[in-house]
């Protein structure tokens, strides 16, 4: 059986793998990162329409200063990152399914929004709201064991991962790149036996990619 290797942060590493198994692959968690929590102070909430979150990790680790924003709505990138927001407290004004950019075209140009963020980010591509982000976590890269990897399929989650697998690969030619994203599939760079992006940028979308990659691939 194909192996699939999972190297997004915990804890969404282990739900993924999780669903992984759902669907009968042999997933394993190889995470590449460890999620911090930087220490930032909440500015003045009542000058914000909402908080934009565009990762769980965001309200995981954003620590007591969440608490002095906690009365704004919540504008989710994805069903994830609003179901952390929602466990945390926060009401849901909306919710995304095909990235960062779609989700802002389909709510008020006028918002003020909070972008609750992460160290390494992309900003939105011409977004007509007024966005303004501040750091509440980091992540950092591990100290990795990937074993072999010959004959795998590699999720990428995000373009960081997707450099950071490419750094501990030695030989690209037999692993497949399941990619969340053409961003996160160009950053792995090439010699891949196979590179394909899903169909949207979530997770469900990504699994759908590994599992058809996996039927098409023999174990090595």
């Amino acid at each position: 059986m194909t192996r699939v290797l999972v190297l997004r942060p915990e804890p969404a590493a282990s739900t993924t793998v999780a669903r992984a198994r759902q669907l009968g692959l042999d997933a394993d968690a190889v995470p590449l990162f460890e999620i911090e929590p930087v220490a930032w102070n909440a500015p003045e909430a009542t000058v914000f329409d909402g908080l934009l979150v565009t990762s769980a990790n965001a309200v995981r680790h954003g620590g007591e200063a969440l608490q002095a924003v906690r009365s704004l709505p919540v504008y989710a990138v994805g069903g994830a990152t609003a179901a952390a927001a929602r466990d945390a407290g926060f009401d849901i004004a909306s919710i995304g399914s095909a990235g960062v950019d779609d989700l802002l075209d389909s709510v008020s140009p006028d918002l003020r929004l909070l972008h609750l963020a992460g160290a390494d980010r992309k900003p939105p591509t011409e977004s007509r709201q007024r966005i303004t982000p501040v750091t509440v976590y980091r992540s950092c890269p591990r100290e990795v064991a990937l074993g072999e990897v010959a004959g795998a399929v590699a999720l990428i989650h995000s373009p960081r991962a997707g450099r950071r697998f490419a750094e501990l690969v030695e030989d690209r030619r037999t692993v497949t790149l399941a990619a969340i994203s053409p961003a996160a599939a160009d950053a792995a760079g090439a010699g891949w036996c196979k590179v394909a992006a899903a169909e949207t940028p979530s997770d469900e979308a990504l699994l759908a990619l590994a599992a058809q990659l996996c039927k098409t691939l023999r174990p090595s």
